[in-house]
């Protein structure tokens, strides 16, 4: 469990997971260099015999989730983000899951709650995981995991790797690939196991940066991968929608400036990437009566 700027929600997750049926694991925190670390071990405080409590330098969640890797002694990992919740049965179901299908990474539904027009719907229903989990299924979106999830053998994680602590943001999604390449078995439940907590100030920060960061993951897959001619096509074709969706998003926040030769050039970058009828429409309307659109786009806002 990494922590970072977590101390108003840490005491209600450790919660979660003291209140499992399932009771014979080990609880590992690692403090990221947290800003908030004097109310975090405040909070702590109660727990602090129950729990194997790690300090160091902020160095991302990779690095955090890697360091409680090297200390954890038991033969499955279950990964849980520090502000989200499991349900009192969850490790028990997923491990019953794993063994019973002899997989080696299981990963289960979750209720959305807090900061977000979402809550209340599940995690599945806002990004459905449908067929085989593979390699492609991943990386096309057809399969998507939540980190707070997943249970999965400690071994295999080893035998890729770890944690890329290059990435700051997707270095999950990045092992789950590797693994799935390397020939671990997935699957998934679609019971809703979890709560999954939406923050506004959460790790993804604003959808530019968001979105950018997700293009250096499928560039890492680009160039290192050692893709099949099949694969690369297909990552390819991603590659091409998100690099639109980045130029969107710039195009967006351009517009909002008033900053509009920067905003019809950056939509007209997204019009190359995935060629659209709307794009070409919106590029149109800018042209022509671009205050018009800016005071459209506030409207929305």
């Amino acid at each position: 469990m990494p922590a970072y700027n977590v101390a108003p929600y840490i005491r209600e997750t450790l919660e979660s997971v003291f209140a499992q049926t399932f009771n014979d694991y080990e609880v590992i925190l690692v403090n990221d260099g947290s800003p908030d670390t004097e109310a975090l071990e405040q909070a702590l405080a109660p727990y602090r015999d129950r729990i194997h409590y790690i300090k160091q330098q902020n160095r991302g969640a990779g690095a955090a989730r890697n360091e409680a890797l090297r200390a954890a002694r038991g033969e499955f990992i279950a990964f849980l983000d520090a502000d989200d919740l499991w349900l009192p049965n969850y490790l028990e179901d997923q491990l019953s899951f794993l063994q019973s299908g002899n997989y080696d990474l299981v990963y289960a539904d979750a209720l959305l709650f807090g900061d977000s027009p979402l809550a209340g719907r599940t995690f599945m229903e806002t990004a459905p995981s449908k067929g085989e989990v593979s390699f492609l299924s991943l990386v096309t979106h057809r399969c998507a995991i939540t980190t707070s999830g997943v249970v999965t053998r400690k071994k295999l994680i080893f035998d890729v790797g770890l944690f890329d602590e290059g990435l700051r943001n997707s270095q999950d999604f990045d092992l789950w690939l590797r693994l799935v390449r390397h020939g671990a078995r997935a699957s998934y439940q679609k019971k809703v196991l979890l709560k999954y907590r939406c923050r506004k100030e959460g790790l993804s920060g604003d959808e530019v940066n968001r979105i950018a960061r997700q293009i250096r993951v499928y560039q890492k897959i680009q160039d290192s991968y050692g893709l099949t001619s099949e694969e690369r096509a297909e990552v390819s074709r991603v590659m091409e929608k998100i690099k639109a969706m980045h130029e969107l998003e710039l195009s967006k926040a351009y517009l909002s400036q008033g900053k509009f030769a920067e905003a019809r050039e950056a939509l007209q970058k997204a019009n190359r990437h995935q060629r659209s009828w709307k794009l070409s429409g919106v590029g149109l309307i800018m042209q022509v009566a671009p205050q018009l659109l800016r005071r459209l786009h506030a409207g929305r806002g």
